[in-house]
């Protein structure tokens, strides 16, 4: 995990007046940081935010090597499979860090063959001076952030957050200017001008959910239920062993539902097979006696990791709840009050523990209809298109807390869920066989794992439970705790007025009208481009998106 920046087009003999800019990701890597000026492209200057994950002596960037002089890159990124890319290629790596083999399969194949290659979590900007080409590209379902800024004289600028550019629009006095998300799955090609600012010639998709792009590992053929099950076992084991690639100390939060009780017992499991050299940290958030602090704890006395439980009171939330809206660049309802605890466990995390990669379990819900709510679906068909809808926009919502809440403590997050192989597999399963059934959301999913021991069986049964809800208590869950602070601060009238003056999401509580207010103070006029929809249920006609008002709620 790291923070990438870059400006393209700018005069480089005043770049020290963007330093504080580039600052603003600093928290994405506290190891080490570089900011660098290349005469070989005119007006370009790269910065780099490290936190030193894979081979801490070399592998700072940009990133040149001897065979490619004149490509450099900055990356973000986990590129799992670089050993097996080695091997294949017979690359002679001058580091041991696992981004290098982008440069390498770039320089040897050109870009759209590195892409069709990886098999990576990644947001890398690449630049080939000879060509006087730039390339930006996202991994496929987003895991990494990445934000860029174009001006339609040729300035673009690009960060993991948008923190890192929304200065630079009065910095640099641009009059016409877009700024996004990078979208997740694309690839963008960009030509550099004689006076270094860039030509956009394409952004292409080059992934889309239901069309395979890695080659398929081996497994067992066949749709019966013992053969299906199997195969689910050995990928996800397969997703959680390659993400414990690392120098640095792995842990994992739990917070007790089936997703990240899965992970965290393969990673126990794994690491005990592996011999690593300390326990694994599991880590849980809620209050005292909150469901999901009772199930953590249980999980983690089943699998023995040595395990922490990081209490909050209310006056704790309350405090972070400004930080956490700064820090996730979102005013979306769920988002917001699901990071909060994410936000105080990564906090804990940071300040008195060694662990620094974290495994969760993210995207379990979007791949497995784990929502309660799919249990409404009209149809198989319906229930599919709404796993691939969640699984396009995981980058927006789920995918983007779990990231910034952790990235912003100096912690890089990986999710097995979205592992490629994973999830090309399960989505090309038949859609009634991933349906809820028996009113029990997720079932292939923990029937695979039943009867292995990997889990007690009431938490691998146990009824699903929204983040937000499950770090507090049945009677009185976060929302309700925010919204007894927030309600006096704004009157019914300032509701009324709220639908006028935001007219993109328009608040529809004084809840998300605080919440819409502080983004502004942060992100004037970006929410229709960082938050096209707030997240809802669907087949439902609740207005609020905790899972407590669908009627199938039964969690305890």
């Amino acid at each position: 995990m790291c923070g990438i920046w870059a400006l393209f087009g700018v005069d480089v003999h005043s770049i020290s007046k963007y330093d504080k800019t580039f600052s603003k990701i600093q928290h994405r890597g506290p190891d080490a940081w570089r900011l660098e000026y290349d005469l070989k492209v005119k007006n370009v200057c790269l910065g780099f935010h490290r936190l030193a994950i894979i081979d801490s002596l070399y592998g700072m960037q940009p990133m040149k090597l001897h065979k490619f002089p004149f490509v450099s890159m900055i990356c973000n990124g986990e590129i799992f499979n670089w050993k097996q890319l080695g091997e294949k290629h017979g690359f002679n790596y001058e580091t041991q860090c696992d981004v290098e083999s982008v440069l390498q399969l770039y320089g040897s194949f050109g870009i759209d063959e590195t892409l069709k290659q990886l098999d990576a979590e990644y947001a890398f900007c690449l630049i080939d001076s000879l060509k006087k080409k730039v390339f930006v590209a996202r991994d496929p379902y987003g895991v990494r952030p990445l934000f860029y800024l174009a001006s339609s004289n040729g300035i673009l600028g690009v960060s993991s957050e948008a923190k890192g550019l929304t200065c630079l629009v009065d910095e640099l006095g641009l009059t016409e200017w877009e700024m996004k998300p990078f979208p997740p799955g694309h690839i963008a090609e960009y030509n550099i001008l004689p006076g270094g600012k860039l030509e956009l010639i394409s952004m292409n998709r080059f992934f889309k959910i239901e069309e395979p792009i890695l080659p398929p590992v081996p497994l067992e053929e066949g749709l019966t239920e013992e053969i299906v099950h199997a195969n689910i076992r050995n990928l996800l084991t397969q997703a959680v062993e390659k993400r414990m690639m690392s120098n640095r100390r792995i842990g994992c939060l739990l917070s007790g539902g089936l997703d990240s009780s899965l992970i965290a017992s393969i990673l126990v499991k794994l690491s005990k097979e592996k011999g690593l050299p300390y326990p694994i940290q599991t880590f849980s958030v809620g209050m005292a006696d909150s469901p999901d602090i009772l199930a953590a704890r249980q999980v983690a006395k089943h699998i023995g990791s040595e395990h922490h439980e990081v209490l909050f009171t209310a006056e704790d939330v309350l405090s972070v709840l400004d930080k956490v809206i700064y820090t996730l660049e979102t005013a979306d309802i769920t988002t917001i009050r699901a990071s909060c605890g994410m936000y105080l466990v990564s906090r804990y995390i940071s300040q008195n523990t060694d662990t620094v990669v974290l495994c969760s379990g993210e995207g379990a819900d979007e791949v497995a209809q784990g929502y309660i709510y799919f249990r409404d679906a009209p149809t198989p068909d319906h229930a599919h298109n709404e796993s691939l809808r969640l699984l396009g926009d995981i980058f927006m919502y789920d995918g983007l807390r779990a990231d910034r809440t952790t990235a912003a403590h100096g912690l890089e997050l990986r999710v097995p869920f979205l592992d490629l192989r994973f999830t090309q597999y399960f989505l090309s399963l038949p859609k009634t066989m991933r349906q809820p059934q028996n009113q029990i959301e997720k079932h292939l999913l923990r029937s695979a794992f039943d009867g292995t021991g990997l889990l007690p069986n009431e938490v691998l049964w146990r009824h699903k439970e929204a983040f937000s809800d499950g770090v507090t208590t049945i009677k009185k869950s976060l929302f309700n705790i925010i919204q007894e602070w927030i309600d006096p601060k704004y009157t019914d009238e300032d509701l009324k007025q709220a639908a006028i003056k935001y007219q993109h999401c328009p608040p529809n509580s004084k809840e998300s009208l605080y919440y819409r207010d502080m983004f502004e103070k942060y992100y004037e006029g970006q929410s229709s481009k960082f938050m096209p929809y707030f997240w809802m249920p669907m087949w439902t006609q609740v207005k609020d998106p905790s899972a407590r008002f669908i009627q199938h709620y039964a969690a305890k």
